[in-house]
């Protein structure tokens, strides 16, 4: 960022959109109503191009697909082996199509297309190897019933038909994080791409039918949170609803599983993640993590570290470094090798993080860098820091889902503990310290589902991530994952005459 302008500029190529319409039943079909709706370039606000826009009749054609699949295709009857060979194939046909796929996201969502090629894509295609390998590994137990006359065992089956309902800001890793350990259970889907970001999900979903999925295992219904994805959240033939986003529309969700079928509900939902900085830290090192931690993905992801908690021994030193890194910290044309923070998705978004903005000014904390929007045209805003904020403010309270930091300061490790926990949710959380006594107490006392360590962003596949409090139910990746599109049945029978017991 240079006197308040991006570097780089809206200029490169659009991608070739060679897909703009659902995917049901192993074809592209039209909306029933014909309707379709924009899909807009957040670095100019321009039209990219129109996509068909799915409602409740689409939704009950997909669902259709979807439970015959499950309940007559050969999908769930295949063993875990032969799943696997296909969804190695969809990982092959990923890897194949990186720069497209990564140029979709950039265009449609404002990612950086750099890191999209050299992280996104490839993490994607991981999760699908990841589950790939685990489909062959399902099974029960045999059970020690209490009664002799008794033998048990349990089988480990495939939930049914799965509606995912995927979020804005990662696309294509989110598509990856839902679709793949429910294709490796047999479960058969229909997914809903969010509305601002659909571009990805439909490539996908030609992928799918390139790597030979039989024909309703994947559905894709582009359309609005309001509609298509409300028809999923109360689809009688739903068995399951796996969502990403904010916490009020998870509630609804819930309501809606529970007013309907009682469907299963996975929610992965807000965040507000704090990040406790101790004396003993290294000032360059943390204050590089709060960076990383609160502007990455422009501050559009849900366990950003935008609380940010320094203890006052070197309070002072890491805002100065702070500020500093944050003024060469670059924003620009997701296109742009040197950009390392791109647009906010669409207006709407842009809006609300800059009135959190003036909510900050008006509310007493102190602007120590950025506050401002960059340019005349797109969704461009400066990396903002905020010091002497209160816990009564709202830039301290809400979820803003942007390039935002919160600055406070603490005395005491309780202290920390404590200004960590005062929030609703419990996503995610960072420590930085070289005290392995402090780490293990404020680890083991923070409340939120994931710790990261002198670290930050430290995602595995192998390790599950999801929330406490009103940050969501579930975990996603690892092997909880999986067991999420599972369900246990117990069978008994008599035993007869048996030398064991």
């Amino acid at each position: 960022m240079e006197n308040g302008k991006c570097n780089g500029g809206a200029t490169a190529k659009l991608p070739e959109i060679k897909f703009t319409t659902l995917f049901i039943n192993g074809q592209f079909v039209d909306a029933v109503s014909g309707k379709t709706f924009e899909t807009i370039d957040p670095r100019n606000g321009e039209v990219i191009t129109k996509i068909a826009e799915g409602d409740k009749e689409d939704v009950d054609l997909a669902v259709n697909a979807a439970r015959h699949a499950f309940d007559h295709g050969p999908w769930p009857r295949m063993t875990g082996f032969e799943r696997a060979r296909i969804i190695n194939k969809f990982a092959d046909l990923i890897e194949q199509n990186i720069e497209e796929l990564a140029a979709l996201d950039a265009v449609d969502g404002g990612k950086l297309f750099h890191f999209g090629k050299l992280a996104d894509i490839p993490a994607a295609a991981g999760h699908f190897r990841y589950y790939a390998g685990a489909a062959d590994k399902i099974h029960g137990e045999t059970l020690k019933m209490t009664r002799p006359s008794l033998f048990g065992y349990t089988l480990k089956e495939p939930v049914g038909v799965v509606g995912h309902i995927i979020p804005w800001n990662f696309p294509s890793i989110m598509f990856a994080m839902k679709v793949a350990p429910a294709l490796a259970a047999g479960c058969t889907m229909v997914v809903k791409p969010a509305e601002q970001t659909p571009l990805s999900a439909l490539f996908y979903a030609h992928l799918s039918k390139e790597a030979g999925f039989p024909v309703g295992v994947i559905n894709v219904v582009t359309g609005f949170g309001s509609t298509a994805g409300a028809a999923i959240a109360s689809h009688m033939d739903i068995d399951k609803v796996s969502f990403t986003g904010s916490t009020d529309v998870g509630r609804k969700i819930m309501q809606a599983a529970a007013a309907s079928n009682l469907k299963k509900v996975s929610l992965e939902l807000g965040g507000k993640s704090p990040l406790l900085i101790f004396d003993d830290a290294n000032v360059d090192k943390a204050a590089d993590l709060a960076l990383l931690g609160c502007f990455y993905n422009k501050g559009e992801i849900c366990v950003a570290g935008s609380r940010v908690f320094v203890q006052e021994g070197i309070y002072d030193k890491v805002v100065a470094k702070l500020v500093e890194k944050a003024k060469e910290w670059t924003v620009g044309d997701p296109f742009d090798t040197t950009s390392r923070q791109g647009p906010q998705v669409d207006r709407r978004q842009y809006e609300k993080i800059l009135s959190y903005i003036e909510h900050g000014k008006n509310e007493g904390a102190t602007l120590l860098t950025g506050g401002k929007a960059i340019g005349d045209k797109g969704y461009f805003i400066e990396p903002t820091i905020f010091a002497d904020v209160t816990e009564d403010m709202k830039i301290y309270k809400d979820e803003i889902f942007g390039p935002v930091m919160s600055l406070m300061k603490f005395k005491t490790v309780e202290e920390g503990i404590k200004c960590a926990n005062n929030t609703k949710y419990g996503l995610a959380a960072g420590i930085v310290s070289q005290n392995v006594d402090v780490i293990n107490t404020v680890s083991r006392s923070i409340k939120a589902g994931v710790i990261w360590v002198n670290c930050y962003f430290a995602f595995d596949l192998d390790s599950p991530y999801g929330g406490y409090k009103m940050s969501g139910n579930c975990r996603e990746s690892g092997m909880d994952a999986l067991d999420s599109y599972l369900q246990v049945k117990s069978i008994a029978m008599p035993l007869h005459n048996s030398p064991w017991m």
